[in-house]
């Protein structure tokens, strides 16, 4: 792996930095939880543990969004890309597969690209045990089969025989077919011939290999001696402790392998490890042991984790176990539904005394309650019409005096219009009696009259008009954009403009009305028309039909 030598090598040096002080953190916390519950006993360890799985995961989940905070960078170089991927598969590896699948197949490409050859066998031999892992066999005998052992290093000579060892494994597991599991065994042989003999590795599989063949008493002293040079709850610790508690289920000890297998499934709560097995085998000891409830909350853990991480035949297991734990359960319920229904029946005798009792007193309150809800229901009904009555009447009253007012108005005009009638004729008369023809044809071709009756017309309009909607200049106004509003005279109360949308509210909609009304043009009526809509802040043909709503009342 090389080192990083420019600007963007050092900015990915702090992040990392930022991501490594995270883990350190992590760790430190685990442990100081871990040193405050060791003086518990390790059931109630264990549950506290799984009562704080979310705190462990969260921290695990910081630790990983530090990492693809750095993955994200836009300036990354290959090689920096290659090195945080590799970190971020061995975050995800027992967290969840799907992902450390995806970062392992990065590494892969760059590997590819840059044509390094031992960087691509490392990835393929890692997406062969991820595959394997989550049931993709295929995938993982194909990637096997591409990688070339005569071109491996001894380290990555024993990752291969490692990763076939886990193939056949889990092959064996997944099919029921035992005759898989001799080429495990032969290349269990081939790791151990390959691996260095200090590893943990070579250690680890040495232990299986003599429980294997019956020498317990030397792989446990070879286990209990990697123990004691772990740390507490670290992720070897989980597995040695679950060797242990395998070993001791073979010398039929099930106290010591409850306890192991407990300090296993701890130290997988607190790594947020997710591919993880003890608690599973916890589940079947604790039905084994006729400890149901144990059972299910164990077995309940177990797939909760399986189906997090997606380890395919591990999800197979623990679902056929949830059945039969599932199914004891139900028995359980249904012998405690049993015992709960012959007390139902008890009570149920001594209830219909009761119930005979105060019979007839509860159907006297039933029609009680009946009653007082319909009297109740008609007096709302009541209220509603008086309500409703009082307000038709109140605006019966107004339309009423309204049409007193304009009534009066309006004889009071046609009083008026006879009576200049009546003063012109006689002025006409007393011409035409003196013979003043000149004056009299001058009287005929003047318009001043019939100006002045038509500004009167107009000004009685605009007031009928504002005194039917006295908010109708405002109202138009905010149909307009602010620049375009229409201003009055001081001596106004419509202008042309505003007396054509003025009869428009009234529905006089004719253009052509509108224009023998106000004495115009037709053109000049249909020109203002258009000019306003192009005004509008709210749509052009949707302008007119808001004004003839102005002054409605919801």
């Amino acid at each position: 792996m090389g080192g990083f030598s420019d600007r963007n090598g050092a900015k990915l040096a702090a992040w990392m930095s930022a991501a490594l002080l995270l883990a350190v953190l992590f760790v430190g916390l685990t442990l100081r939880t871990c040193t405050r519950s060791r003086s518990l006993p390790l059931a109630d360890e264990l549950d506290r543990a799984i009562r704080d799985r979310a705190f462990y995961c969260a921290e695990r989940e910081r630790l990983i969004e530090s990492l693809r905070f750095v993955a994200r960078s836009a300036d990354l170089s290959e090689e920096q890309a290659y090195e945080v991927n590799d970190r971020l598969y061995d975050a995800y590896r027992k967290y969840t597969i799907d992902s450390a699948i995806r970062y392992v197949r990065r590494n892969l490409a760059i590997a590819e690209r840059r044509g390094e050859v031992p960087r691509a066998d490392l990835a393929r031999l890692r997406l062969a045990s991820l595959y394997a892992y989550s049931g993709k066999n295929i995938e993982a005998l194909r990637m096997l089969e591409a990688v070339r052992p005569a071109r491996l290093s001894q380290q990555l000579l024993t990752l291969y025989y490692d990763a076939y060892y886990h193939y056949y494994g889990l092959y064996a597991t997944q099919s029921g077919q035992q005759e898989y599991l001799l080429p495990r065994s032969r290349y269990a042989d081939s790791l151990l011939r390959t691996a260095d003999p200090s590893s943990f590795i070579y250690r680890s599989n040495e232990g299986y290999r003599l429980a294997a063949g019956g020498r317990l008493d030397e792989a446990e002293a070879l286990w209990l001696d990697l123990l004691a040079r772990e740390p507490l709850h670290s992720m070897h610790y989980a597995e040695i402790t679950h060797a242990l508690g395998r070993l001791y289920g073979l010398r039929g000890d099930p106290e010591r392998q409850t306890a192991y297998y407990m300090r296993s499934a701890i130290a997988d709560i607190r790594n947020a490890t997710k591919e993880n097995t003890s608690i599973q085998l916890l589940a079947m000891l604790a039905y084994e042991a006729g400890d149901l409830p144990r059972a299910v909350r164990y077995t309940q853990v177990a797939i909760e984790d399986a189906l997090f991480c997606n380890v395919q035949f591990r999800t197979t297991q623990i679902a056929k176990f949830h059945a039969i734990v599932n199914a004891a359960y139900l028995e359980e319920q249904e012998r405690a539904k049993s015992q709960l229904q012959r007390s139902l029946i008890l009570v149920g005798v001594l209830s219909c005394v009761l119930v005979l009792l105060f019979g007839y007193a509860w159907r006297q309150m039933r029609q009680l309650a009946r009653t007082k809800r319909a009297l109740s229901e008609a007096c709302e009904r009541l209220k509603r019409f008086n309500d409703e009555l009082n307000g038709r009447n109140e605006r019966l009253s107004d339309a009423n005096t309204l049409k007193e007012q304009y009534i009066v108005r309006f004889f009071d005009m046609c009083s008026l219009y006879i009576d200049k009638m009546e003063n012109y004729r006689k002025a006409l008369r007393r011409i035409v009696q003196n013979r003043q023809i000149d004056e009299l044809n001058k009287l005929l071709k003047s318009t001043t009259m019939l100006e002045k009756e038509l500004d009167e017309l107009h000004g009685t309009f605009d007031r009928i008009f504002l005194n039917l909607y006295p908010a109708f200049i405002d109202d138009f106004n905010a149909l307009l954009v602010e620049a375009e509003r229409i201003e009055r005279r001081p001596d106004e109360l419509l202008n042309k403009e505003l007396r054509i949308f003025a009869l428009l509210r009234l529905g006089i909609t004719d253009s052509a009305k509108i224009a023998s009304f106000l004495r115009c043009s037709l053109s000049t009526v249909y020109n203002y028309r258009t000019r306003m809509r192009n005004r509008a802040v709210v749509p052009r043909d949707e302008f007119e039909r808001m004004v003839m709503r102005i002054g409605e009342k919801n």
